[in-house]
This record gives C-alpha cells, structure tokens and sequence, in this order.
C-alpha cells in the first residue's frame, strides 16, 4: 500500500511573516505600561517562550496571573496591530511555499478572525488546504492542543505530518501529534536555542523545505 504523501504545516508569525521587530515593540509596549525594561530583539530571542505569560513574568521580575496577562495581552494585541501593515512576509516565503510538493496548510496562535484576512491580503489563501489561528479570546498559550485540532478537521494523519516553525514550542507541538518539525532561524528564537533542540534548523525557508523533504522521505 503507497504510504500517504507528507502534509506541511506552516507556522505564520515569525515564520511565513516576517514580523519580529513588531512582535518586539509591541512586546515593549507591554513591559513598559508596568515600569518594565526594554528588551533588544536578541534579548527577546533568547527569553522568549510559552506560556508567554511565563516569559513575561521572567522579564517583569513579578507573577502574572490569568487575569492580569489577558490585560497585558490587550494591550500587545493593540500594539501590534498599529503596526501590521509595515510588515512583509519572509523575503523566501513564496518560493519555499512553492516548493513543496505535497499538500500544505497554516496553523497560527494569532487571532483567527484577523489572520484568516491577513493571509488573503497577502495572496496565500490558495496555497493552503486550511488556515486555523486562535479562536480563544486570549493568546500566550502552546501550540499541541490546536495542531491536533487543525489536523483533525483536514483528517490527517499526524505521522505525516512535517511543521516548519520558529519556535521551540512548534517542534514541541509535532512531536505530539507524531510528526516531525524542522525549526526556522529568521523569527523569534535565538538560533543557538534551536540548534541545541536536536531538531532540524534552517536559516531560509526554501532550505527549511528541503530539510521537510528529507525528514519526510526518511520517515517513509
């Protein structure tokens, strides 16, 4: 029996967008409006993780409750947005998109009801098979329980699947569903913290795709 082909999922912030520096400053914004320091891209890089109310907790020096991160997620949420239309995607993203044989989809933390127009403004939405984002009021959380959602619905197979993500908790969220994950150096985590993960890491996103290939076919 012909083994299913591989399935890609695509991380958006950090990944297909290219929106660090916005990520960043809005972020600041955050750690401003309670007296907080300012943190360098790098800085952010490095500290950042989720639950993102664990990173900023780290940052601030203080606790962060549920009640007072759903403010302080306002408050980056609203930042962001003032920002979003200076942001392009990844300067590779449409021909690594390209590249890639099988069928593909988007799976995003961001907002559902602002991503889903998000991506048709960039002239994506035909290149996916689905786009999920978060459809809870609140962000900040992991990214297993709606990778497992998002595959569900599009019924597939999580061993087939091959996630290309910048962050630690995208490898994390695939190996939970029984996929694999190759890791992206151009978003919001340092390079040195991915390498150190074991999982494949690519400074473009063609290469990235390259490396899905390869992990796909191996696990075949």
């Amino acid at each position: 029996m012909t083994p299913a082909p591989p399935h890609l999922v695509w991380d958006w912030n950090g990944t297909l967008l290219n929106d660090l520096s916005l990520v960043v400053s809005a972020t600041n914004v955050v750690f401003a409006s309670l007296g907080g320091p300012t943190v360098t891209p790098d800085e952010h890089r490095v500290r950042f993780r989720r639950p993102i109310a664990e990173y900023y907790a780290e940052v601030l020096g203080q606790a962060v409750d549920d009640d007072e991160f759903g403010r302080l997620d306002k408050i980056f949420h609203e930042a962001y947005r003032t920002g979003l239309t200076t942001c392009e995607l990844a300067a590779d993203a449409r021909a690594a998109m390209a590249a890639w044989p099988g069928s593909q989809s988007l799976l995003s933390m961001w907002f559902h009801e602002e991503l889903v127009p998000t991506v048709h403004t960039y002239g994506l939405t035909g290149h996916f098979a689905r786009v999920d984002g978060l459809r809870a009021t609140v962000g900040g959380g992991r990214k297993a329980e709606p990778l497992q959602q998002h595959l569900a619905e599009l019924g597939v197979d999580g061993a087939s699947v091959v996630l290309i993500g910048d962050s630690i908790d995208d490898a994390d969220a695939a190996l939970a569903v029984g996929g694999r994950a190759v890791l992206y150096t151009g978003g919001f985590t340092d390079p040195a913290r991915l390498r150190a993960s074991g999982h494949p890491v690519a400074d473009t996103l063609t290469d990235a795709v390259a490396l899905a290939r390869e992990v796909s076919s191996a696990g075949r």
